[in-house]
């Protein structure tokens, strides 16, 4: 686990592209506290600078980087973890090593086989390979973009980087807010696709590479993997299925137990992380488990947690469970989170996700987590209430009845349900209307598409759960879920491995009919999880059949507490700042901000007057951070 940072140049000396590559390597220190490393190669007229810094976990002794083959100079830097990098090796076995761990395994594999080295490999990176024999140079990001990679291009030169920070503090570009995005975020409450919330700073899009020909200056980008549900049909059954599931699932999490440090585990409770614990706990059984609790029950999974472990003493008799507790005084962090994450997400879990990350961190470099099963298998409440848009016109009116008392939202999302898949993705949790963009903003906005660029290959044949599935684990999953995961967990210098979102369970995932995936008559998502899962004694009965509880604050409760709140939030919403920025109107915010209630409010509630209010002060935290 590391920060990477690069830069391609005509106009720079050598001495110069040194110099940045250290500014750029110290600001991004947090991701690498361990080592760092600058080289700069020449390709005729055109320089090359690959900076690196590292955080040691696998070959501890020889695992530096840029790594260069003495064949034919070819260089690679790389952030993140290829697990199956053991397997990989004998397909290489005749080179000559430097270095015992991934890395290498994947440069030497980029040599044999060009770009397809890219369909080897099992893990989470984003790197660059400096290829003087092609001229050219590629960067490259895992599947599902677990690991993040932004670049800019100047009058200088082509410039990239694990963090947006290293790009304008290195002197690469200026903070510049990009207006067209902001429609976008205060719909979706992120920005999905290739584009961010700074003017000129792009982020190369999951599952792609980008190549950048050292002869011309042009670069082109394309996708080498896609994750489509449906396009391929399972022919065995159920009972096969299930089986087929635990293998992969198993697997996934051995090969991310590789570790040359001690490798813990985050818990939560519900069924993704704790089938994640328990298969560590067998081959680690002394192993470290994180967790954070709230006072209010309604967010609480401590008691979960505890229950899980005393149902499962045979596989967590040698566990630690280490926790602490989430309550409003953690908004004191909320600027230096919005600093940390760069992008503009407003999202509730960062509170308590850097909480648990700066906990483990305090003991070891390395833990598991949950992530991806929700995207990958459909256990959002929004996947059930889809398959029941979609069923509910086969159905008798008793079963009618019923459907509607278990989901009464259907009601008003029948009637508006959109037939295209981008708008309908997004609205059941629409944070704000075309109507009401127009008044936040101050200017008409025209209606607020899905971007082009982050559009999976969807089309009218596949069933509507699989196309919202593509679109979730193709914009938000990257772009929101994992993107704040690797930001907050690196700002403390630790790293997170999410064995649900191994490519392979991906891939098997997308032949599944729905119904493995969504079971409507037992209103259940992720149903061949939770049936394998029990059958494979994994986990017992009351975990695999949990409903889902979001990991996420009380967040109209906290904001309630006006007289407790941080300086910064009276400042934003009492004392001006809205006024003086500039961008907001000042009146419906104040009309928000007065309106926010707790009442029927929850962790499941997709859309309130404090998630609005939330991204209003997400985003005034990050002008102030970034621009103003």
């Amino acid at each position: 686990m590391c920060g990477i940072s690069g830069i391609i140049s005509r106009q720079l000396s050598s001495g110069e592209i040194r110099s940045r590559l250290e500014r750029m390597g110290s600001i991004q220190k947090h991701r690498g506290p361990d080592d760092e490393r600058e080289q700069v190669f020449l390709s005729d007229d055109t320089l090359v600078g690959l900076g690196f810094v590292r955080l040691a976990i696998l070959d501890l002794d020889t695992g530096m980087q840029p790594v260069v083959s003495k064949k034919d100079g070819c260089a690679i830097v790389c952030n993140g973890q290829v697990y199956n990098y053991i397997e990989l090796r004998k397909e290489v076995s005749s080179e000559e090593f430097v270095t015992r761990g991934d890395i290498e395994v994947a440069l030497h594999l980029y040599r044999k086989k060009g770009i397809e080295f890219l369909d080897c490999l099992n893990g989470m990176y984003a790197g660059a390979v400096f290829d003087p024999q092609r001229k050219r140079v590629l960067l490259f990001r895992d599947r599902f973009g677990i690991k993040p990679l932004y670049y800019t291009c100047t009058d200088e030169g082509f410039f990239f980087s694990s963090e947006i920070k290293p790009l304008l503090e290195g002197g690469m570009i200026r903070s510049e807010l990009d207006q067209e995005s902001l429609p976008v975020y205060f719909s979706y409450r992120y920005v999905p696709g290739e584009k961010t919330m700074f003017k000129n700073i792009r982020r190369l899009p999951p599952g792609s590479f980008l190549e950048y020909s050292l002869e011309s200056g042009s670069f082109s980008i394309r996708r080498y993997w896609e994750y489509l549900p449906g396009r391929d049909g399972v022919t065995s059954s159920g009972r096969e299925a299930e089986d087929h599931f635990i293998q992969l699932l198993e697997d996934a999490v051995r090969i991310r137990m590789r570790s040359d440090v001690e490798v813990a585990s985050l818990l939560s409770g519900g069924i993704d992380s704790s089938s994640v614990a328990s298969l560590a706990a067998v081959s680690q059984p002394d192993i470290k488990l994180f967790t954070v609790s709230f006072d209010d029950p309604l967010y609480n999974e401590l008691d979960d947690v505890r229950a899980l472990m005393s149902a499962e003493k045979q596989v967590f008799s040698g566990a630690e469970l280490i926790h602490s507790s989430c309550d409003p005084r953690s908004l004191e962090n909320l600027p230096q989170l919005i600093r940390s994450v760069e992008d503009c997400i407003s999202l509730g879990t960062i509170l308590p996700t850097d909480q648990v990350c700066r906990l483990a961190s305090r003991h070891v470099k390395v833990v598991l987590t949950g992530e991806g099963a929700d995207e990958v298998f459909a256990g959002y409440r929004k996947f059930l209430l889809e398959m029941a848009a979609e069923e509910i016109g086969s159905m008798s009116v008793k079963d009618i009845e019923l459907l509607l008392r278990d989901f009464p939202e259907l009601l008003n999302y029948i009637p508006v349900r959109a037939s295209d898949p981008g708008k309908r993705f997004i609205q059941s949790e629409l944070l704000f209307d075309q109507s009401e963009l127009s008044r936040l903003l101050g200017s008409e906005t025209g209606e607020i598409t899905f971007p082009e660029d982050a559009m999976p290959a969807v089309n009218s044949s596949m069933h509507p759960l699989n196309q919202l599935l593509a679109m979730e684990c193709r914009s938000r999953l990257p772009d929101y879920v994992v993107l704040r995961l690797d930001k907050l967990s690196m700002r403390h210098s630790l790293e997170t491995r999410t064995p649900y979102l191994d490519y392979r369970l991906a891939e098997f995932a997308s032949g599944l009919p729905v119904h493995m995936k969504v079971n409507l008559a037992e209103r259940m998502g992720k149903y061949i999880c939770r049936k394998s899962l029990l059958k494979h004694r994994i986990v017992g009965p009351v975990t695999a059949f949990r409903e889902k509880k979001p990991f996420t604050i009380p967040m109209a409760a906290w904001l309630l507490q006006r007289d407790n709140l941080p300086d910064y939030v009276r400042e934003i919403f009492q004392g001006g700042e809205i006024e003086r920025t500039g961008i907001l109107d000042p009146e419906m915010t104040k009309q928000i901000w007065n309106s926010v209630t707790a009442d029927g409010i929850g962790p499941a509630t997709l859309v309130s007057e404090a998630d609005r209010i939330f991204a209003v002060l997400t985003f005034s935290l990050w002008m102030k951070e970034f621009v103003a």
